[in-house]
């Protein structure tokens, strides 16, 4: 069963640029992964330009062969660049607090000032930092 998310950065106008992923959206796979792999903005910018994700991992990209099929070990698997579906694009939200209101599916996560910030979309638990969420281990 899938864990919906999003993973989305906060752009220097104040909006935030932000894909869906499909699996495996929870703080112990996607924090760990987000806060120990996509610590350099430009990097962040390149997954979020990749459109909608099936699996988030360490890597970007490769200049192995991989697939959706195939997938090479630790390379992010995208719908568009490794499936050959339709370019889904990133959505694009007003500002940080509109992005963390709208539809992030299970967990939406977002890169600010170097950090990640996580919020759970059920229940009302609030945004918190990455080192949080994997500190409280939910």
């Amino acid at each position: 069963m899938a864990t919906r998310s999003r993973i989305g950065i906060l752009n220097e106008d104040g909006t935030v640029s932000s894909v869906y992923c499909h699996w495996d959206g929870y703080p112990s796979h996607h924090g760990r992964i987000l806060s120990e792999s996509y610590t350099d903005p430009e990097k962040v910018k390149k997954l979020i330009n990749l459109g909608s994700i099936s699996i988030l991992d360490e890597e970007v990209e490769t200049s192995d062969p991989h697939t959706f099929v195939k997938p090479k070990d630790g390379v992010t698997v995208a719908y568009h660049r490794d499936r050959g579906e339709d370019y889904d694009p990133p959505r694009i939200n007003g500002s940080l607090d509109e992005y963390f209101e709208d539809d992030n599916e299970e967990y939406g996560y977002l890169f600010v000032d170097g950090e990640w910030l996580v919020k759970p979309c059920y229940g009302d638990r609030p945004v918190q930092t990455v080192k949080e969420a994997l500190a409280e281990d939910f």
